[in-house]
């Protein structure tokens, strides 16, 4: 049937357009009533959250979205799985993009079904309510990571090897690429090595007529393996026994396998039963007994051929909350310099507020009144995840704040099938929150280090640009990587902005106009 052959069967049945129009009234005035309650929860459940957070925003500009981070907490409490579908027959909004408009979505759906079910209008959101919570969030995005009007509307940010201190041409090919601002991981190198990165990074730039802030990133309580006492070429297989010790005992058995921990005070934190990983998860172990020299594991995953051990690599304790000083010795001494010289302050392994809290305190003591500068927390745990409204508000209530989803030691904390739920509920709340959030580890890694990437690789960096940020770590082939993410971005922004598709031609199916023109020539 055509569509004039339509309209002109619904001209001829006028009681039945009336009975849909009825049913549209009913429809829009029982899912009124719904909206309309749910309005009243979150209002009611969210000011008594603002309430509690009140204390701790002292910055006026970070209201809106404290109150609106509040708004969609107490907003995703209700199951709206249900409504949406309801609502998408009635020609209106889903209510799946509203992390950064939670009252004005709901008002806008409630003005709206009032006039479908023909009741008193009601006003309409203005559209700047609509609008606000993207413009706040550039202008976070603009003061943390810098502007670059010709860029990609993702930032890009990479870090430095240590040559870096030496190679300024290097940095300003990792600048010309594409890069937007720079990392320096405190990890490795000192304040002299740091320093001479500072300078290559600041001057470089500069001759690009360009500002590249620099994130010194401090190390954080990153529990590691020390040392490893094994028999030579030993590789690690599923129901192998190891221990986790503080210091190596004072006698040694034939084929034992021992490694000592960065951190002893871990050992007494767990518990039997507790999975432990190591090397990013390549080794799955639980805790089989508690002895006096340490814990005894069984090896539960590892590859057919076996895992080797190495010094440095990190260890994971997720089903253990590690109570573990949020600052390392190491990390207090770096904070000297990091206070003085640093653009943004990077902060790892932060799980509870009162973590916030001593960071802020350190920061401020060493700048002698002056602003602190944006800090950076990278959510790195299970405890993190939970606690990140918490984290946002004791940040971002002081200083301007950014959130990195570091996915390493995240994907291993909650579960590798789980963190792409988790990164996705990381990105709404941060949005919600007008705050900047960057989407690191791993992001092209086989092009940083081999020159060419995975397809996977390629989709991840395509999903990456609904971040504000988009982190590359150091590798030979890091200025191709900068300029192919570059790339990708650009052509993302085409066609995404956070969970929103934007609907441009789809050029590869849009017949061209002379071969068009020669079919309607053919036919006639």
């Amino acid at each position: 049937m055509t569509l004039n052959a339509i309209q002109r069967s619904s001209l001829k049945r006028p009681a039945a357009g009336r009975t849909r129009e009825a049913d549209r009234k009913v429809s829009a005035k029982r899912l009124l009533s719904r909206i309309v309650r749910i309005r009243a929860a979150v209002i009611r459940e969210s000011q008594a959250i603002v309430e509690d957070w009140t204390p701790n925003v002292a910055r006026p500009s970070f209201l809106p979205g404290a109150i609106n981070l509040a708004q969609y907490l107490a907003f995703r409490r209700h199951d709206l799985s249900g409504l949406q579908h309801q609502l998408s027959a009635l020609g209106l909004t889903s209510l799946g993009r509203s992390e950064g408009r939670v009252m004005a979505t709901l008002d806008a759906v409630c003005a709206r079904l009032t006039e479908i079910a023909g009741e008193p209008a009601v006003s309409h959101p203005v559209p700047l309510a609509f609008r606000n919570g993207k413009r706040i969030l550039r202008r976070e995005q603009a003061r943390i990571f810098g502007s670059d009007p010709h860029g990609p509307g993702t930032r890009i940010m990479v870090t430095l090897p240590t040559r870096a201190s030496e190679d300024r041409a290097l940095v300003a090919d990792i600048i010309r690429a594409g890069a937007d601002c720079l990392r320096i991981n405190c990890a490795h190198g000192g304040p002299e090595t740091w320093a001479a990165m500072i300078e290559n990074s600041r001057a470089a730039a500069a001759e690009q007529g360009r500002t590249c802030p620099i994130l010194m990133d401090i190390a954080g309580p990153k529990c590691r393996i020390a040392e490893v006492c094994a028999p030579k070429k030993t590789r690690l297989h599923r129901g192998d026994l190891l221990m986790l010790a503080g210091r190596m005992p004072a006698q040694l058995k034939a084929g034992d396998i021992i490694i000592r921990v960065t951190f002893p005070a871990v050992l007494d934190q767990l518990e039997v039963g507790a999975r432990v990983f190591i090397d990013d998860g390549r080794i799955g172990a639980r805790v089989e007994r508690i002895e006096p020299d340490g814990a005894m594991l069984r090896v539960e995953q590892a590859r057919g051929k076996g895992e080797k051990l190495r010094r440095k690599k990190g260890l994971n304790f997720p089903d253990t909350a590690l109570d573990l000083p949020p600052l390392t010795e190491k990390d207090i001494h770096d904070l000297d310099f990091v206070a003085e010289n640093a653009d943004l302050v990077g902060f790892s392994f932060v799980q509870r507020p009162s973590d916030i809290t001593l960071i802020q305190r350190e920061l401020a003591a060493r700048r002698g009144g002056r602003p602190v500068q944006p800090l950076v927390i990278k959510i790195e745990t299970a405890l993190a995840v939970r606690n990140l409204p918490e984290l946002i508000v004791h940040g971002a209530g002081q200083q301007p704040l950014a959130v990195m989803i570091a996915r390493g030691d995240l994907a291993v904390e909650s579960g590798f099938e789980n963190i792409g739920e988790v990164q996705e509920h990381i990105l709404w709340l941060c949005e919600a929150a007008h705050v900047p959030v960057i989407w690191a580890t791993q992001v092209l890694a086989g092009m940083v280090e081999q020159g060419a990437p995975s397809r996977a690789e390629v989709t991840d960096a395509a999903m990456a640009q609904r971040a504000e940020c988009v982190m590359l770590n150091k590798g030979p082939f890091i200025v191709e990587a900068v300029r192919f993410l570059d790339n990708v971005l650009r052509r993302m922004d085409r066609h995404q902005s956070k969970k929103s598709a934007r609907l441009m031609p789809l050029e590869l199916w849009i017949e061209p106009q002379d071969a068009r023109q020669a079919r309607e020539a053919e036919r006639r």
